[in-house]
């Protein structure tokens, strides 16, 4: 409300044209009283309507190529934390492995998502982890794999890492599910052997 009165209070007063007895902003009206001729005029407004819309195409290209060049580093970025897992795995650092990808859990890469369905799984099997951590981490590790094939669904390792926790959920459902999930696990399997 009061930027509404302030506005208003900075607009010229109307004036009545005597001629055509027609109300305009600065006196001047055309023969028939249309008001064109003051926004003819008057090429202000259409200068910054103009600017304006130079200014946001301007913007917008410029948010184009920046959102792009992100992209493509980030791609970069998801091929070093990749290789940098890969190292860890290699090296046997289960619990830095973890804590790395952990870092990821939001991700949209599947090839991320079962690397850290892996590393959640043997975190689980570690000795010293509680058996309530493990099972937590076997549920965890079963919701990244299930995204990872989701996201990636040609990935033969993501196939793989989905059996293999599956496999680890039946040990806390129970037998009927561990047998029911076993026909699971075997499609799983055999996309992996291909």
């Amino acid at each position: 409300m009061a930027l509404s009165s302030r506005l208003w209070r900075r607009l010229p007063p109307l004036r009545v044209c005597q001629q055509t007895r027609t109300w305009g902003s600065r006196g001047r009206c055309g023969a028939w009283g249309v008001r064109a001729c003051e926004v003819i005029g008057n090429t202000r407004p259409f200068k910054r309507g103009f600017l304006f819309s130079a200014l946001s195409y301007l913007g917008f290209e410029t948010y184009q190529i920046i959102s792009q060049a992100a992209v493509v580093h980030a791609t970069a970025k998801v091929e070093e934390i990749l290789a940098q897992a890969d190292y860890l795995y290699e090296s046997g650092e289960t619990e830095k492995l973890y804590q790395l990808l952990i870092q990821y859990k939001e991700s949209e890469d599947g090839e991320l998502l079962w690397r850290l369905a892996r590393a959640s799984r043997d975190i689980a099997q570690l000795s010293k982890t509680s058996e309530e951590e493990k099972k937590v981490l076997v549920y965890e590790a079963l919701d990244y794999a299930k995204r990872a094939l989701e996201k990636k669904e040609s990935s033969s390792a993501a196939h793989k890492w989905y059996a293999i926790c599956i496999s680890d959920v039946g040990d806390y459902e129970g037998i009927k599910v561990k047998i029911a999930n076993a026909y699971v696990i075997k499609e799983h399997f055999e996309v992996f052997s291909v």
